[in-house]
């Protein structure tokens, strides 16, 4: 009978890109029990928005993640105007939704690139990131920055997109659909890539849905739940998109949907684009929120994000809690990593798209 140990794994460990605690207990190769520790990365930040302005939170969230930032101030921002019983101009919806999928797309193709290296298949990382520069370009062109673009403010958004810049990314999408649809072709075929992810870090629809997994991971295991379609906010109403889902729910499942996404956001974008609504982009908001507390939902890259505001009727908030979407995957992790192989940990781990940062907070 083979030994059982007890493997630690983080907080600092080459495979880990953020610090993480983890604790496996194994009996030769196979992973019995899972144990994970978080907080090694917090910084307050939920405190802090409580001692700082509405407007001056805007900075703070936007920083919670480097890879979805425009998605937390878009939360923050839509929770704040229900508060504030604003109606923000159609057009400001639009360029909020444009630059939600765009920022997709670049969180869709650096996890591909992730995916890639852990597996082996370093060739695919060097294509995906070299890829995901064009979106960055596109983001950095009509915001003036690659990562934190600063285009939310409470009323609408800060830039408008003239004539020029909607021409300049359209012909970009074409290149960004092609290229997704050669990925999908290349991680469904690619017999090693195929062989590392296939039936690794299975997690059933009725698991999945205990478990309260979001986003793509759950998904992938043929939980057919998306925020923006199912509660839709900025424009996502208006605009035809299908929720992509599969039934096999692995690592390559979860790879699949997400290739497919990137496609979804690329027709998304374009028809925003070409549809978007003439006037202005902003309303003036008084400092002072009503008093009142409000839950914000939107759609991640990794799922579903929620933002809770309470105010107490002054200019700063009372309470701002976040639930990122890696928090509730996490719990799926040591279900995903029971009896698996160990040289299978980095690819359930990378599968789910951690993103720790958003986590601790």
């Amino acid at each position: 009978m083979a030994q059982r140990l007890l493997i630690p794994i983080g907080p600092q460990h080459p495979a880990l890109k953020e610090p993480l605690g983890f604790r496996f207990r194994v009996e030769g190769e196979r992973v019995l029990e899972t144990h994970i520790r978080m907080g090694y990365v917090h910084r307050g930040i939920e405190r802090a928005c409580q001692e700082r302005t509405y407007i001056q939170d805007l900075y703070l969230v936007e920083r919670i993640c480097g890879i979805c930032s425009h998605i937390h101030t878009t939360a923050f921002c839509q929770g704040v105007e229900e508060l504030l019983g604003v109606e923000v101009p159609r057009r400001a919806l639009y360029i909020r939704t444009i630059v939600c999928e765009l920022e997709r797309i670049h969180s869709h193709m650096l996890w591909l690139g992730v995916l890639g290296r852990d597996a082996g298949f370093e060739t695919l990382f060097m294509y995906t990131w070299r890829d995901r520069e064009t979106v960055l370009d596109i983001l950095e062109e009509i915001s003036g920055n690659r990562i934190n673009h600063a285009v939310n403010t409470v009323g609408g958004v800060r830039i408008d997109l003239t004539q020029a810049h909607i021409e300049s990314i359209l012909k970009r999408l074409d290149y960004l659909e092609e290229q997704a649809h050669y990925y999908l072709g290349l991680v469904t075929t690619e017999s090693t890539f195929v062989a590392r992810t296939h039936g690794v870090g299975y997690l059933s629809r009725e698991d999945g849905r205990a478990l309260c997994v979001v986003g793509p991971t759950t998904r992938a295991s043929g939980v057919d739940r998306d925020v923006r379609r199912d509660d839709p906010y900025a424009a996502y109403e208006e605009l035809p998109f299908e929720v992509v889902t599969a039934s096999e729910g692995d690592a390559l499942a979860r790879t699949v949907v997400r290739v497919k996404e990137v496609v979804e956001s690329v027709r998304m974008v374009r028809y925003a684009l070409q549809n978007s609504p003439q006037g202005e982009v902003r309303v003036r908001v008084r400092r002072r929120v009503p008093s009142g507390e409000v839950i914000s939902r939107v759609e991640a890259p990794r799922g579903e994000l929620i933002y809770y505001i309470k105010s107490d009727g002054t200019e700063r908030p009372a309470r701002v809690k976040m639930r990122t979407p890696t928090l509730a995957n996490l719990v799926a992790v040591p279900h995903m990593l029971k009896e698996a192989h160990i040289a299978d940990i980095p690819i359930v781990l990378a599968a789910i798209d951690l993103c720790i940062a958003c986590a601790d907070r």
